[in-house]
């Protein structure tokens, strides 16, 4: 019995990268579908259910992903909605890599200091990573806030995340350097989510603040977010300040992708999403 693994991404072509981490994760065979919405969802689905005996189901799973994290969170909802009992496989849900790789990160935070009652901003948060590191470091106990250039795409953000978690995230617009670095004056926690190749910050941002206590950069495309900090920093010690870039909490990003792709092929009952993974993440850092 093959442990088939069904990619369904919200994006035209879906993500090379997710393929190779579902093998390596123990999947035998995958396939993937992109351009994927919750209308035309519904007959993959079903191939899916209704295919194999009770006992057999675990072997077949469903991974959605795609660059829009709203667009996951409503397709997830809408392969649920056709699940019914005795006919459901196991999901996760990891858009662009934004559950995992905020979970690792957030997770290597939280074994480097306390989070709870820490002021936190998520700088260019507006993309599945920074939404999701957003809503884990809310739930940690941090007050947070987030960045974007324009404030209707943040508050939008901010707003299907308190639907979605219940997490009240501060939406908060900064449009070059400056205006960021005015956003963490205050904040204990900074967590860069931009795009590829983007700085956020310089190092004069960062470096002389007295109130930052813990930084993490998803960012591992030259230029990375944060001005000074190295890529490989992996709970480095740079001017007062413990430092996590990208490649250091990577490797742990890679084991908890291939973990739960491992899992979902234990029972046909799960649903990966932030609030486990996130467990997972916690365990294992």
């Amino acid at each position: 019995m093959k442990k088939l693994l069904f990619q369904f991404d919200t994006d035209l072509h879906p993500s090379v990268f997710d393929t190779v981490v579902a093998y390596d994760g123990g999947a035998d065979h995958v396939t993937g579908f992109g351009g994927l919405t919750p209308d035309n969802i519904g007959g993959l689905v079903e191939g899916a259910i209704f295919t194999r005996p009770p006992k057999d189901k675990k072997n077949t799973a469903i991974f959605i992903g795609g660059s829009d994290m709203i667009a996951g969170q409503n397709l997830l909802k809408a392969v649920q909605s056709k699940f019914f009992p005795g006919f459901q496989v196991s999901v996760m849900l990891d858009s662009n890599g934004g559950n995992t790789t905020a979970a690792a990160a957030v997770s290597k935070l939280a074994a480097s200091g306390s989070l709870a009652g820490k002021k936190a901003v998520v700088l260019a948060g507006t993309g599945p990573v920074g939404q999701r590191a957003a809503v884990m470091l809310s739930r940690e106990g941090a007050i947070v806030s987030m960045t974007g250039r324009k404030m209707t795409k943040v508050v939008e953000a901010c707003e299907a995340m308190k639907a979605r978690f219940g997490v009240d995230i501060t939406p908060i617009e900064a449009v070059d350097h400056d205006a960021r670095g005015q956003a963490i004056e205050t904040a204990n926690i900074v967590f860069a989510a931009g795009a590829a190749g983007i700085e956020l910050i310089g190092a004069e941002h960062w470096q002389n603040n007295p109130h930052i206590e813990l930084i993490a950069d998803a960012n591992a495309t030259p230029p990375i977010g944060i001005g000074s900090i190295d890529v490989f920093d992996k709970g480095q010690e740079r001017h007062g300040k413990i430092i996590w870039g990208a490649l250091g909490f990577g490797p742990l990003k890679l084991e908890l992708h291939r973990a739960c792709i491992g899992k979902l092929f234990t029972d046909n009952k799960l649903v990966f999403d932030a609030e486990n993974i996130f467990e997972l993440a916690k365990q294992m850092a």
